[in-house]
């Protein structure tokens, strides 16, 4: 029996894709704080340029207002949006100068025809508002019906990243028959209305709660980092212009709750954000990428 035992292990320390499916352990994802009681649908997470202020934002329905949170967990800012409605504020993020973007994209219903990324005036925690100074509209590739069929409900959006001078947006996919398929779509960050390019077309595994993408984050080394209610998954070894040669290693978090945002903290570590439900949620958790 001994034999077997060493003689297994030998086999799965030479087997890459076995090390590769490898799972953390629930230890890993760690409780940092509970957020205020007011933020009860925060859909997207960023970190200022000096990391010490956590910028939030909250979805349909609730307040054109950015709001500011220390590192233990403390409200400090409510930065009102003077010249924007939170139509369907999804995710947040900034680019590598530290500027603030926020990305109004909600579209669960496949109907919107006004979507857009908002660039913010947004500098300190110590302001009391802040003004849109770049709006960058958009419609995507390929969509030609609003909403298109049951089968194809592949434009919603609830994650992006900036990098090199573009956006890059994940669709969450609403189809009747969910199958993990998302998109892949580039846009220039400049001021205009621009079509949305198609640059990839991917699959995560599983169902709903494991493959339906709700934020993103992109590190230093090029690898962006994809969320859902029980996983994340990594993605790198793609081009500025084509993912479709994209590796996506899935790493389970053994938790499962409304996770809606996350960014690096690191290029090894991030934080992670759910909703709060009438037992659970509301927290902001740390874990460690291996």
């Amino acid at each position: 029996m001994r034999i077997l035992v060493v003689f297994a292990f030998i086999l799965l320390s030479c087997n890459p894709k076995a090390q590769d499916s490898v799972t953390q352990s629930q230890d890993d994802l760690k409780t940092e704080f509970s957020l205020p009681k007011k933020l009860k649908e925060v859909s997207g997470i960023a970190l200022s340029q000096d990391q010490k202020t956590i910028w939030a934002i909250e979805d349909a329905g609730n307040k054109n207002v950015v709001y500011g949170l220390n590192r233990q967990g403390e409200q400090i800012a409510d930065v009102l949006v003077e010249n924007a409605e939170n139509n369907d504020w999804e995710d947040i993020t900034k680019d590598a100068a530290g500027n603030i973007y926020i990305g109004d994209f909600g579209n669960n219903e496949n109907d919107r025809q006004n979507l857009s990324i908002l660039k913010l005036d947004l500098k300190t925690d110590s302001q009391k508002s802040t003004k849109v100074i770049q709006t960058t509209k958009f419609h995507y590739e390929g969509q030609t019906e609003f909403p298109p069929k049951k089968s194809n409900l592949l434009y919603d959006c609830e994650a992006f990243v900036e990098k090199d001078g573009s956006f890059y947006l994940f669709t969450k996919n609403r189809s009747k028959g969910f199958d993990g398929t998302f998109l892949v779509f580039q846009i220039p960050n400049k001021e205009g209305d621009f079509e949305a390019k198609l640059v990839g077309k991917l699959k995560l595994e599983g169902g709903y709660s494991d493959a339906a993408i709700t934020s993103a984050t992109i590190n230093s080394k090029n690898q962006i980092v994809l969320l859902n209610h029980r996983n994340i998954n990594v993605l790198s070894g793609f081009t500025s212009n084509d993912f479709n040669s994209a590796k996506i290693q899935k790493i389970p978090l053994n938790h499962d709750s409304q996770k809606e945002a996350v960014v690096f903290v690191d290029d090894k570590t991030v934080l992670i954000v759910d909703e709060k439900d009438k037992k659970t949620g509301g927290n902001v958790y740390q874990f460690s990428l291996k």
